[in-house]
């Protein structure tokens, strides 16, 4: 719970960094687009407010969620840190405010920032790890088991009673499911008691 509160304190803490360093943020309305597939990386984006989603699109033109970034949090890093192009879209979930710091920037942060350093360690790490889970759950053809531990996995930064806030379409985009699956196991789910729906909200217990 303290390396939580710690991380939270210090991506609120960068944020202020930025501001107070003259960087400024761009407004970005519920559905814009800030980079696509096969752009060349310029920035790292902090999100001063809002909420972003990171997506890819098959043949078919379906989403498919590669991540979910919130206020306070940043993405696009790990394109620019290996001046590749990016693979996936992001696109504003709802109207955010963003914080693009170019590639000398972002790179003069780490060298001065030993704390964000090992932060974005962390992030890469941690987003690594989902990688990696999401691939082998992708290869369970049991759909029960692949929301089971989706949803375990998002519940790690949630607290007890608290909301789960992800739609059951986002739930389906990141599991390669229907939206009706999605729906029938969370409600069967719930009559297990591994979840609460309130509303229907899901609820951590």
């Amino acid at each position: 719970m303290l390396i939580l509160v710690n991380q939270v304190l210090l991506q609120i803490m960068t944020i202020k960094y930025l501001l107070d360093s003259n960087f400024k943020p761009t407004s970005y309305e519920k559905g814009d687009v800030i980079y696509e597939p096969g752009a060349q990386p310029r920035a790292v984006y902090f999100i001063k407010s809002g909420k972003v989603r990171m997506v890819t699109v098959n043949d078919d033109g379906k989403e498919f969620i590669q991540g979910i970034f919130k206020t306070n949090e940043y993405f696009g890093e790990p394109a620019l840190l290996l001046n590749k192009p990016y693979l996936a879209y992001t696109i504003a979930t709802q109207d955010s405010e963003i914080i693009a710091v170019k590639g000398d920037d972002f790179l003069k942060m780490l060298k001065d920032h030993p704390d964000f350093s090992m932060k974005l360690i962390q992030t890469l790490s941690h987003r690594l790890f989902y990688k990696s889970m999401m691939l082998e759950e992708l290869a369970n053809e049991h759909a029960e088991h692949r929301i089971r531990t989706l949803v375990a996995y998002l519940f790690k930064d949630v607290e007890h009673g608290q909301e789960l806030k992800i739609t059951r379409q986002q739930l389906a985009d990141m599991s390669g499911l229907r939206v009706e699956t999605v729906i029938r196991i969370i409600k069967k789910l719930s009559d297990q008691k591994e979840l609460k729906l309130i509303r229907g909200k899901i609820i951590k217990i």
